[in-house]
């Protein structure tokens, strides 16, 4: 498997790395998968890397990569620390989406050095990754197929109380129970959403797609309920969407940061992946 490492910049000028990975030697045109990370995630956590190499083993091109405002540093290669909590606060899903246009802009700038093809793109995101890829999904005729994976079905998930509360304060910490750390989000968040509600309804862009759609979930997902999953597969349709919940399986498929290696769960949601990716 080849595997380069790439700095492309939004249009604030702020830095995204990118990975890709596909099969050497390999001259047809590859399908390719781009994946979006979840909230308090980034491109290499725990089991993502080994995923995706799996997957392009599979004879599939796959890129993965960081949002730009994800709380790691971005400039350093691959980073895995969360030391740009600075950004993290800054971070809306309008900045996400827009991250994510870029990656598939800059992709389509090089389809003429790598072997795939871009009438064969693949969008896949995990959690919030999954609520941003449903939304470009719904925006840009480009993507071809989409897969959410233990997908949130809203991003309003938040009380009236809270969102008084974290406008009276200006931001909203969260403990990241991994690191210890409190991570904070600013109010400008909220007021992202409200301002662009249209834009990031969910719900409303699951309605709209008319491409493939495959939802994976885990029944036992203490972060994400499976009933997210429903819902979704409720709003989409129902013609051109699966609907996958595995049982005894939570929010990452048995996974864990760091990896510690792979499980029965886990091996049949990335042969689920590669399989929907390679089927058109």
């Amino acid at each position: 498997m080849a595997y380069k490492h790439i700095k492309i910049k939004n249009v604030q000028g702020d830095i995204i790395p990118v990975d890709f990975r596909y099969p050497e030697n390999q001259k047809e045109n590859l399908p390719v998968l781009i994946f979006c990370h979840g909230f308090k995630g980034f491109k290499d956590w725990g089991s993502f890397p080994y995923m995706l190499e799996k997957i392009s083993n599979e004879n599939i091109f796959t890129v993965s990569f960081n949002f730009s405002f994800n709380g790691t540093d971005n400039t350093k290669d691959n980073p895995v620390d969360f030391n740009r909590l600075d950004l993290f606060a800054r971070n809306t899903f309008s900045r996400e989406l827009d991250d994510l246009g870029c990656v598939i802009d800059f992709l389509f700038s090089v389809k003429d050095k790598y072997s795939f093809d871009t009438e064969k793109l693949v969008l896949a995101g995990h959690s919030r990754g999954g609520g941003i890829a449903i939304l470009k999904t719904a925006e840009d005729a480009r993507i071809k197929k989409l897969i959410a994976l233990a997908s949130v079905a809203e991003f309003d998930r938040y009380t009236e109380e809270r969102k008084k509360r974290w406008k009276e304060e200006g931001y909203l910490e969260v403990l990241n129970t991994r690191t210890k750390q409190y991570m904070r989000m600013n109010y400008t968040l909220i007021e992202d959403l409200e301002k662009n509600y249209d834009r990031l309804n969910i719900q409303n862009a699951m309605s709209r797609i008319k491409v493939p759609a495959v939802i994976i979930h885990g029944k036992q997902d203490m972060a994400v309920d499976y009933s997210d999953a429903e819902t979704l597969y409720n709003f989409s349709d129902k013609s051109k969407t699966k609907l996958i919940l595995y049982e005894n399986t939570g929010h990452t498929f048995g996974a864990e940061h760091p990896f510690k290696g792979t499980n029965e769960n886990l091996e049949k949601v990335i042969g689920d992946i590669a399989e929907e990716a390679k089927m058109f």
